[in-house]
């Protein structure tokens, strides 16, 4: 293979991994045992029978946890800890064997690419869950499985182009996700406002203490004098 195809391998296995990882897997696993793509070598154990099945099984799971409100949270809460580092894996699996510095290279981006595909996904779930109907969620899981299989088979066809969308979609997912940081501390705000927690006093600032202590400076002073700890013996 190619810089440009190894390239968009990696990167395509690290994002891909960080929204559906079984689909992923399951995808290059079907298209390498089929013949209908040669997968770099490193990537050739993606398609023994016993691999494919595993992820075949894994991904049927995801598929109806992945659409069921509430359910997808959880998964996505487990999965931070097997998509991002699966992810890295599979991105320096990707690269063959080449030296440390590639596979390192690859481990990092690989990485990267997953966890922050795996936090837009994770983080626009959560504030999709806050509408109580279910069809925004199927949705957002039918759209995420087309885009792995579709952006994988894209990625080995045409790196080139799957390059430059997938730039596109890194973009769109770096300024999307303080927003969604932002949703989400407004919806935690609401839920504790909803459990009878309240906003902390603000503190008076200095203007109002000293509008406070001149305006009523009689009353403070005889307050003072009206407290027993502060009688002279």
């Amino acid at each position: 293979m190619g810089i440009v195809e190894t390239i968009a391998i990696t990167m395509g296995l690290g994002w891909a991994s960080g929204f559906n990882l079984y689909a992923a897997m399951l995808t290059l696993g079907l298209l390498g045992a089929t013949d209908s793509m040669v997968l770099p070598e490193g990537l050739t154990i993606l398609q023994h029978p016993a691999v494919i099945a595993a992820a075949g099984f894994m991904y049927f799971v995801e598929f109806f946890a992945d659409k069921t409100p509430g359910v997808d949270t959880a998964w996505d809460t487990v999965h931070t800890f097997i998509r991002i580092p699966a992810g890295a894996v599979l991105a320096a699996m990707a690269v063959g064997d080449v030296s440390p510095v590639a596979e390192t290279v690859a481990l990092i981006v690989g990485g990267g690419m997953a966890a922050t595909a795996h936090a837009t996904k994770a983080g626009t779930r959560m504030l999709i869950n806050t509408s109580p109907e279910p069809f925004s969620n199927w949705t957002a899981s039918v759209a995420e499985d087309v885009a792995v299989v579709g952006g994988l088979w894209l990625a080995l066809a045409n790196p080139g182009l799957f390059l430059v969308l997938l730039a596109a979609a890194l973009v769109a997912m770096i300024w999307l996700l303080p927003k969604i940081w932002r949703g989400l501390k407004a919806v935690a705000a609401r839920i504790r406002g909803w459990l009878g927690g309240t906003p902390d006093a603000p503190e008076p600032s200095a203007t109002n203490r000293t509008d406070l202590t001149d305006g009523d400076a009689s009353f403070t002073l005889a307050l003072d004098r009206g407290r027993p700890g502060d009688r002279p013996a």
